[in-house]
């Protein structure tokens, strides 16, 4: 099996793409899904973790099986939310970059459709869409896809309940011989039926590696907290990760709501997303995210998908995922293309039983976070205090005649002298402001 692009089919218009986006090896689900997609005619099930490189997977062979000439719509993908359709929408076009005469559109739900209707009365070769979306666009005959070569499955595992209702009027407007590409990090028995209905008999199924690249580079962790533990012990945990960026996940919008209310007061720098927010604000977020203005974003499994940014260095569960899909689509937002990352999740006693079954389900191995002592938790607390007041902006309704009296006060002093005034007040009146609780171990 090949180690190089060149030596996997890749043409030189997309060879010089990669080598100005700096990718030079290819990912092991890459090397089993490009010379199949270029060289055979089935239909493939591929099955891939989170942030294996699936979009290249099928991405840069669809670039080279395009018939440029043709100006019908020769590919669609198909992604279960707006998010991750942008985010294979800009990397199509990446690819593409050395390949002008391939015309890409990305119509997914959540936005205006007529500016979408007005572009794809320009020729197009691929379309990224959400399900529904498309099916909008085909009832308002705005596109065709009778003439559809190519029909890609993107998380498919995350699309199921859409595809259920929308796929039977796809299939009936793409022809049958099209070739179905379904890729999906886990394999449901929802996924299975897909397979079964949608797809030839003669499939190939593709696995990538997964014990080497399924969750290579992440560290899975647990912590067991009481419940009035469970904020301060994350406040805890960021105070430690200062400067790196991460994902909280939490189960429903009204936890987001709430957590990153807290974490506000707290002066952490954070923003929270979630499905009933407007796709304005989600796309505001989600750009101050990736562009590195915010560090933390809170969310609810609506962001598990589409977030495609290589400095997440931790993910937080601050409430356990309902399935072991979920699991890993959230764990995998860190560690991506070849980076280290951690995955912590803060669990109550009554969860810790639900662990053993994580790792058997998904394969993992998860480490306890041990608490630490008091002496330690007292100097935490203190550190988390002074921040606290570093990042206090001043208070601008005091009048000058009072603030000159108090500077008279503090006049004779040295910097070190008020400082131990000031701590020693916090600890004599003020330690019940931060809860002396267990934290993490430093990592």
């Amino acid at each position: 099996m090949s180690k190089s692009f060149s030596g996997l089919g890749i043409n030189e218009h997309v060879l010089k793409s990669l080598t100005h986006l700096k990718i030079s090896v290819p990912t092991d689900i890459q090397m089993k899904t490009i010379p199949i997609l270029l060289k055979q005619k089935e239909d493939v099930v591929a099955l891939a973790k989170t942030g294996t490189g699936k979009t290249a997977a099928f991405g840069l062979p669809l670039l080279q099986l395009i018939h440029t000439k043709n100006k019908d719509v020769q590919a669609v993908i198909l992604s279960p939310t707006r998010e991750l359709g942008q985010q294979t929408y800009e990397n199509l076009v990446s690819f593409a970059a050395h390949s002008p005469a391939i015309s890409i559109a990305s119509v997914c739900g959540g936005i205006p459709i007529k500016p979408q209707m007005e572009r794809l009365k320009e020729p197009t070769h691929i379309i990224v869409a959400t399900p529904g979306r498309l099916i909008d666009l085909i009832q308002r005959k705005a596109v065709s896809i009778k003439k559809l070569k190519f029909l890609v499955l993107d998380e498919a595992d995350e699309m199921v309940t859409a595809l259920k209702t929308d796929l039977d009027m796809l299939d009936a407007e793409m022809p049958k011989s099209r070739r179905t590409l379904l890729f999906t990090a886990t394999m449901p028995g929802t996924v299975k039926q897909l397979v079964q209905n949608y797809m030839s008999k003669h499939v190939v199924h593709l696995e990538a590696d997964m014990a080497q690249m399924g969750h290579q580079g992440i560290d899975h962790k647990y912590i067991v907290v009481e419940p009035i533990e469970k904020l301060e012990v994350l406040l805890h945990f960021l105070y430690s990760k200062e400067g790196e960026r991460g994902i909280i996940f939490c189960k429903t919008k009204a936890a987001v709501n709430k957590l990153a209310k807290k974490l506000a007061i707290n002066k952490f720098s954070s923003g929270s997303i979630h499905g009933s927010l407007s796709q304005g604000i989600r796309d505001r977020i989600m750009g101050q995210f990736r562009e590195g203005h915010i560090d933390i974003l809170v969310a609810t499994d609506l962001a598990a998908r589409g977030i495609d940014v290589k400095e997440i260095s931790y993910v937080v569960n601050y409430h356990l995922p309902d399935t072991y899909e979920a699991y890993v689509h959230r764990s995998g937002r860190t560690a991506r293309a070849g980076a280290k990352g951690l995955s912590v999740s803060i669990i109550q006693e009554e969860e810790r039983a639900d662990i053993p079954e994580f790792e058997e389900e998904l394969g993992l191995v998860f480490k306890e976070l041990k608490k630490e002592d008091a002496e330690y938790r007292e100097e935490i607390n203190l550190e988390l205090w002074a921040k606290k007041i570093f990042k206090t902006k001043p208070n601008r309704t005091v009048s000058p005649e009072t603030k000159d009296k108090i500077k008279t006060i503090f006049h004779h002093l040295t910097k070190e002298e008020l400082i131990e005034k000031v701590l020693a007040d916090h600890l004599m009146h003020n330690s019940a402001a931060i809860p002396k609780i267990d934290v993490l171990q430093k990592n």
